[in-house]
């Protein structure tokens, strides 16, 4: 009867516990003991959860999307032209931070760094680029900027990056997009402003 009722009492002790109960149940006077081992299930679970979880992130699949936190690339865009003003000519998200060209007044270029999650400049610096002529030539008959361009696109996915494309007679704003699919590259006409997949990036 003893024997009964410590079993019992072992065996609820081990559902109820969680994680792993070891009990021993004494048999009358005698020095024999039994092992009881159990393993709770549901943490395995849990860890086979975790695993697949790690294995999303290594490939890029599941992860905290997009990788261009709360500030999107029109918005960074916005907040560099209202530090710097000028013509946004590309954004790219780099770094941690995004990071904006802007042909100013004067020919002059500047790179505004803009924080992915407040919107805040980060800084601000002049640089020197030699292609002053050809970007104002290609946006000279534009009506889509790059703010604009990277609005349309993200009806494709989280923008991660805008930029000129100032060559030959296919000028457009070439764009990227990363979401859990991957990254996929667009073409924004700069007087339409209609999306249409990059040939290139099939």
């Amino acid at each position: 009867m003893k024997r009964n009722i410590v079993i019992a009492v072992v065996t609820a002790a081990a559902l109820v516990g969680g994680g792993t109960a070891t009990a021993l149940a004494v048999a009358g006077d005698d020095e024999n003991t039994t092992s009881v081992t159990r393993t709770d299930d549901d943490r395995d679970d849990r860890d086979d959860r975790q695993d697949r979880d790690d294995d999303r992130d290594d490939d890029g699949i599941g992860a905290a999307a997009p990788a261009s936190g709360k500030v999107t690339a029109a918005e960074a865009i916005a907040a560099a032209l209202d530090h710097t003003p000028g013509t946004a000519v590309s954004a790219e998200l780099d770094d941690g931070s995004w990071e904006i060209d802007v042909l100013a007044k004067g020919d002059t270029w500047h790179t505004v760094r803009i924080a992915p999650d407040t919107g805040k400049v980060l800084g601000a610096h002049q640089d020197d680029e030699d292609d002053t002529a050809e970007v104002r030539a290609a946006l000279k008959n534009a009506s889509v900027t790059a703010e604009q361009a990277a609005r349309a696109a993200e009806s494709k996915g989280p923008v991660v990056s805008v930029d000129l494309d100032d060559d030959g007679d296919d000028r457009a704003w070439d764009t990227e997009t990363r979401a859990s699919g991957g990254e996929r590259e667009w073409k924004v006409d700069l007087r339409s402003g209609a999306v249409v997949a990059d040939r290139d990036d099939d």
